[in-house]
């Protein structure tokens, strides 16, 4: 590792690209050079021009960088601390704490560019990761050791449900997890350290940032920086690692932001001719080996949501679930706004979930794109012009729809319904009894964000009594919806 400190000097600065000419031995690719007034200022060697001339991107601002300044590296690369002593804190991408605590004490540093596990180690038995979110785990179950996406555009609710899932894992499970923010809003970050530390699951949890404001380098190396910590808790100590990515999206819009600066010719749509390959040297080393497994869930912005934008279609390839969240589901209230039909896994499949829950979710599949085919008809003609079959059919799926909303923790403070997180084996049975027609004249609002199915005749049966105390049909939105809270509470506290 490292040779003498070699010195060089500033030729030239364009933004965040810098070029810096060396007499001899000029640094290698990834290498990482200091310079500035009071050597602040990072950048990462990205090319070598010539003999004496290397193209470097900068990992800070370059306000104050004149040519002719003196430039050192020792060879290294950039590295982040890993081990223990990071649990809890949050950091940057050069693994300096940004949580305003004590600074951690000197141990392990690793660099943040690591060699994917080779086959050999990998693990090849599929298992199921579970998360407490009904639709998630009946429809779309997630794989341990994989990799699933959230696609959706903008405040469809992403990081919601990455939240969400945090929430429930970080408690259930023994493992680590890390929470990797890239180029997102510090609003986010905040709320989420905030969030984490009122329920006391912090110890557990590394949190590293590359913000929204800062330069491209930065963002774009954050996701190395988040794997090395990762993979030091599955490689050395063997434990199993939930990895969140918020924004999958703005690491490949980094890379094509730094492959601009860099001049090179962009391909569809101005993405970097690279983006493949970049977007693999990542995902790649997310993985399930013998000594655990890197379990990585990851919101994909999808711009304009069109999900054959080049982005999405070269994140899709690496995924083993793909969660496609769906504005029109969000607008009618449905949370997780989840599309049931765009979405699926690769574990959906009778030999790793069994042959009865394999043959219930494509029953549900099926009663819900029944339901979509005949919306046209009823937007034109009405239910009433339905034959008795397919109206049983929009029956049960408008029951199967409210009955996989499900209210979360991470909105408590919002929504006023107290979060819930039900188990597999609860989801099936409910979805089973609503195919079975078992509620079918019970009123859908009694289906809407609830836990498990039965709460739907404890819900009926206090808004009966509503009823009998008169709260008439003509009583407003804000009656009835104050009636659903009081229900639901009272259903939680019974």
């Amino acid at each position: 590792m490292g040779q003498d400190v070699n010195i060089g000097k500033v030729t030239s600065i364009r933004g965040s690209v810098v070029d810096i000419w060396f007499a001899d031995h000029i640094p290698a690719i990834n290498a990482l050079l200091i310079t500035g007034k009071d050597k602040q200022m990072h950048l990462e060697v990205f090319t070598q021009l010539d003999d004496h001339h290397v193209r470097a991107i900068a990992l800070n601002p370059t306000q104050g960088l004149a040519r002719g300044m003196a430039v050192e590296t020792d060879g290294r690369e950039l590295t982040v601390p890993v081990g223990n002593n990071i649990l809890g804190r949050m950091f940057d991408v050069f693994g300096n704490t940004i949580d305003h605590l004590e600074p951690i004490p000197e141990g392990e540093r690793r660099n943040i560019h690591q060699s994917p596990p080779p086959l050999s180690k990998r693990a090849v038995k599929s298992e199921i990761f579970e998360t407490g979110i009904k639709a998630i785990d009946v429809l779309i179950p997630l794989e341990k050791g994989g990799k699933a996406g959230l696609f959706g555009g903008a405040g469809v609710g992403k990081t919601v449900l990455l939240t969400e899932i945090i929430h429930n894992m970080v408690g259930k499970t023994h493992g680590v997890s890390m929470f990797c923010g890239i180029g997102e809003r510090c609003r986010e970050g905040n709320e989420l350290y905030n969030t984490m530390k009122d329920a006391g699951l912090l110890k557990d949890m590394v949190m590293l940032f590359g913000q929204m404001n800062e330069p491209p380098g930065a963002r774009f190396r954050v996701g190395h920086a988040a794997l090395t910590m990762a993979e030091y808790f599955r490689d050395d100590e063997h434990r199993d690692v939930l990895l969140l990515i918020d924004n999958i999206f703005r690491f490949i819009q980094a890379g094509m932001e730094v492959s601009g600066l860099m001049g090179q010719m962009p391909s569809r749509l101005g993405y970097q001719p690279t983006m493949g390959t970049e977007l693999a040297e990542l995902e790649e080393r997310i993985a399930y080996t013998n000594s655990g497994a890197i379990t990585s869930i990851q919101a994909v912005y999808v711009p304009a949501d069109d999900l054959t934008d080049p982005a999405a279609v070269h994140t899709f390839s690496h995924l083993s679930a793909s969660i496609a969240l769906s504005r029109k589901k969000a607008s009618e209230g449905l949370y997780p706004s989840i599309d049931l039909l765009q979405s699926n896994s690769k574990m959906c499949t009778p030999g790793i979930i069994g042959e009865k829950h394999y043959n219930l979710a494509q029953q549900i599949r099926e009663t819900l794109a029944q339901y979509e085919e005949l919306k046209d008809i009823i937007s034109m003609l009405g239910m009433e012009q339905l034959s008795v079959k397919d109206r049983n059919v929009v029956n049960r799926a408008r029951k199967l729809e409210r009955f996989l909303t499900q209210p979360f923790f991470a909105t408590e403070q919002f929504s006023g319904i107290k979060g819930t997180q039900v188990s597999l084996k609860d989801t099936l049975e409910g979805c089973e009894r609503i195919l079975a027609d078992e509620f079918k004249d019970y009123p859908e609002s009694a289906f809407y964000m609830i836990g498990t199915i039965d709460e739907v005749k404890k819900i009926a049966k206090y808004d009966h009594q509503n009823k009998q105390s008169g709260l008439s049909k003509e009583g407003t939105q804000a009656e009835k919806a104050e009636v659903k809270v009081t229900a639901k509470e009272k259903v939680i506290t019974d």
